[in-house]
């Protein structure tokens, strides 16, 4: 055994444990389950190379436990009216308005370091979890001693029926005991989307559940009294994956003025962006001074002060301070989605950093995420890996990852993609003793 596994046992298998795969022919199955979904898994096969990882993430009870305890820290805070007036005092006025959803399918992505999981940021319509559930099926164990100590739910069917009853919450919130019929899955020109097959997936999932489903692009969606029509058809819900999360773009006018007025149902929407995902709001999560003037108790503090890197929002009068203190912070804007036109400090060019001042970042302190050893070609490779937990509610539904190589999450990287968690006991010792 090396010397480091008797102090780090997690890192030691995410490092030198190759025992755990994925069962390509169990994957397959599961994403060809449906008439509408069959072939599926031979096309990604052919045009998304890397969007499954073979490799397995290791961790730990704890620091499962630790990000439940920073979802369940975040949702106090946020639950507070002082915390309202802030952050939808920078939001578009859209996101005033209440109409009852939470947010489906919220991502609290972490990276883990040997202090614990630090919260890197939160977002809606955070894309992976139909794909991930699959995953979650299809993996397989060829260590026993490994395999015995899993900590996996009792039922493979578990992620299906919660996301489920996610969507039927939301329904519920704003329609009460009115039947859920026609759901719309809305995107930019959503067949071109790099994550179209999880649309597939959850169309199939509402499908599955006795709810109509199609899947199309909000300039598809026609005014209506009642409130929106596809192909002369009413919608009840749009399960929305836009990035315009204030719904301003002209094309978006039917779904905007049905969302405003109540006549559908839309989750995520720009109220819940408004109060998780835009990242100013992680430096109300972060000021321990603030959170104690707004009443928030000490334990709470502690817990996002421990979880949650400092972030401020850049202010061009201090550029000179945010420059030399660059090398340890990260950029990143303040609406971005999927790492676009982020930066790490120690990468900036003066050309880049002049682009930055002239947008609206916030700058967070740079926590390195952690490596996973993966197989490429029968040699080892070290590849980066993020946390995200899928959140409803306030409660974690289950728990993905990311492998990558560059400076954010990606899907380019051969050996990388979305890779199945295992929870291991709190540190993975026995796990390390039998296998070693």
């Amino acid at each position: 055994m090396p010397g480091t596994c008797a102090t780090d046992p997690i890192e030691w298998l995410n490092t030198d444990c190759f025992c755990i795969t994925v069962d390509g022919d169990a994957l397959q199955r599961e994403l060809d389950a449906d008439a509408a979904t069959r072939g599926l898994y031979e096309s990604l096969r052919q045009t998304h190379a890397y969007l499954f990882s073979h490799a397995p993430i290791f961790v730990s009870r704890d620091n499962v436990t630790a990000m439940e305890r920073l979802v369940t820290a975040v949702e106090a805070v946020v639950a507070r009216p002082a915390y309202h007036e802030a952050a939808l005092g920078w939001a578009p006025a859209i996101a005033r308005y209440e109409p009852g959803p939470v947010g489906a399918l919220m991502g609290f992505d972490f990276h883990v370091t040997a202090q614990g999981p630090r919260l890197i940021e939160i977002n809606t319509n955070a894309g992976g979890a139909f794909l991930n559930a699959a995953l979650a099926r299809a993996q397989i164990a060829c260590c026993a001693p490994v395999l015995s100590l899993l900590q996996q739910p009792a039922s493979p069917d578990r992620p299906q029926a919660a996301l489920f009853a996610m969507f039927a919450a939301e329904w519920r919130r704003q329609r009460g005991t009115a039947t859920l019929g026609r759901v719309a899955i809305v995107d930019e020109s959503p067949a071109r989307q790099y994550l179209y097959p999880e649309f597939l997936l959850a169309s199939q999932m509402f499908r599955a559940h006795g709810v109509e489903a199609v899947i199309c692009d909000p300039r598809e969606l026609q005014p209506d009294p009642a409130g929106l029509r596809h192909d002369g058809r009413l919608v009840d819900l749009v399960y929305n994956r836009l990035t315009d999360f204030a719904l301003e773009q002209p094309g978006h006018a039917a779904l905007r003025d049905a969302y405003v007025s109540g006549r559908v149902v839309v989750t995520p929407n720009p109220r819940a962006h408004a109060l998780y995902a835009d990242k100013r709001n992680l430096a109300l999560l972060s000021d321990a001074d603030r959170l104690r003037e707004w009443g928030i108790d000490a334990a709470t503090i502690d817990t996002l002060q421990s979880a949650v890197p400092r972030t401020e929002i850049l202010d061009p009068a201090r550029a000179g301070e945010f420059w030399a203190a660059r090398r340890n912070l990260f950029f990143k804007p303040v609406s971005g989605f999927g790492g676009r036109a982020t930066y790490r400090g120690d990468k900036l060019t003066r050309k880049v950093w002049s682009e930055i001042l002239q947008g609206r970042y916030v700058a967070q302190e740079l926590v390195p995420p952690s490596e996973r050893s993966v197989r490429v070609d029968g040699q080892p490779v070290r590849l980066k890996l993020d946390l995200r937990c899928y959140v409803y509610d306030g409660r974690v539904l289950s728990v993905a990852a990311r492998l990558y190589q560059g400076q954010t999450t990606n899907f380019r990287t051969p050996g990388g993609g979305f890779a199945p968690v295992l929870t291991l006991p709190a540190d993975g010792s026995a796990a390390v003793g039998r296998l070693s």
